[in-house]
């Protein structure tokens, strides 16, 4: 996880705390040692304080706990208020812990209580007087004002840590994302190198030498020939089952309307209705047409799930008699196509795509309505 850039400022803020109540304790110990009174019940009181105090350092992150430490610090608390007055003192230190560990309302009412408490506690000891009042006053104001300060720079903190935290994760798919579509993209184009360069060639050679078959029957190299037409057709059958590996895994023994389907679903959720039309009668396309319609719908579908704030998606695939075409509709925001910072939304690859197996991709965007395009020409078998 990413450390806040807070860190340092919420480390500092208790390291001041744990030296205020070392030093108000001390205080306390101090003045009971050079006064009248019990010195070493003050002192075994001030001591258990404290290491009570340090002991509830170890709860952090579990509240029950914690409060019912906070009970336990505040009985002791009034146990020295009681032999001391000089144990005022410490109630600053606790005006901190009562905001931050108990609800506001709660820690406003625990501050109040404290506050009233250490008044009368050292009226009672030394006499009314001004100081007596104020100081307690004061320091309660103070500390409320403090925590109410820390409890919005926490809060602050917390939620600027939870959007780092997800811009590292966004980061990190999108990553992997880019990744993912250039190996597919690479295996795509080896798969259609492959089958215009290699499967062309030996399927060539294999309709030639079984031509040779046919028109020399009594060839001295009839054998060495029928051989070759053979292992022509072996290494053909191996080369298309090597195109076959090579087809996007999306396309994996699924049809076209199969795959578009997957990616519609995958689409849908809370919030936005996705599904697929079919119109026409399905046939098989070459497999690099159906990768690329497969690639461009789930580009234009990622599109509309990361920035359109989309309430409808739809999917339209359509077998006409002289091509295939796919339409991604979406209710979306929209998009000005024409914006320079629309090639980030991949219509540059997408289009790129289309147009290296002879299609062609349009987009027409306005809010409320944005349709990406895509067609391609083929013959009807």
């Amino acid at each position: 996880m990413h450390r806040s850039p807070l860190a340092p400022v919420f480390a500092g803020m208790q390291i001041g705390l744990h030296a205020l109540m070392v030093v108000l304790t001390t205080v306390v110990v101090v003045r009971a040692l050079t006064g009248d009174g019990p010195h070493w019940v003050v002192v075994v009181t001030a001591v258990l304080f404290l290491a009570l105090y340090f002991a509830g350092i170890a709860l952090r992150g579990r509240p029950t706990a914690a409060q019912v430490w906070l009970g336990g610090l505040t009985l002791l608390w009034l146990v020295l208020l009681w032999l001391v007055p000089d144990a005022v003192y410490l109630v600053f230190g606790l005006f901190f812990l009562y905001m931050h560990l108990l609800p506001r309302i709660w820690g406003m009412v625990a501050v109040v209580v404290a506050t009233a408490v250490s008044v009368i506690g050292f009226a009672a000891q030394r006499g009314w007087s001004a100081g007596a009042v104020v100081g307690p006053v004061l320091g309660a104001l103070v500390a409320v004002a403090i925590g109410l300060g820390y409890g919005a720079l926490f809060r602050e903190a917390a939620e600027r840590q939870r959007l780092i935290d997800e811009l590292l994760a966004t980061r990190a798919t999108l990553a992997e994302q880019e990744r993912a579509a250039g190996v597919a993209a690479e295996r795509q184009r080896l798969a259609h190198e492959i089958h215009d360069t290699v499967a062309q060639g030996l399927a060539s050679i294999q309709l030639l030498l079984h031509a040779g078959e046919q028109a020399a029957p009594d060839h001295p190299a009839l054998e060495q020939i029928r051989l070759a037409r053979e292992t022509a057709a072996e290494s053909l059958a191996e080369t298309r089952q090597l195109i076959g590996d090579l087809t996007p895994a999306v396309l994996d023994g699924q049809s076209l309307t199969e795959a578009l389907t997957r990616v519609a679903e995958r689409a849908g959720g809370p919030g936005l209705q996705a599904g697929l039309v079919v119109e026409g009668e399905p046939q098989r396309l070459p497999m690099p047409i159906e990768a690329a319609l497969v690639r461009v719908a789930q580009g234009a579908v990622a599109n509309v799930v990361q920035h359109a704030g989309a309430e409808r998606l739809r999917l339209t695939l359509t077998y006409a008699d002289d091509g295939i075409l796919l339409d991604v509709v979406d209710d979306g925001v929209g998009f000005d196509p024409e914006d320079p910072a629309v090639p980030g939304f991949g219509l540059r690859t997408m289009r790129s795509r289309v147009e290296q197996q002879g299609g062609s991709l349009s987009v027409e965007s306005e809010p409320g309505h944005t349709a990406v395009t895509v067609s391609f020409p083929v013959e009807r078998s």
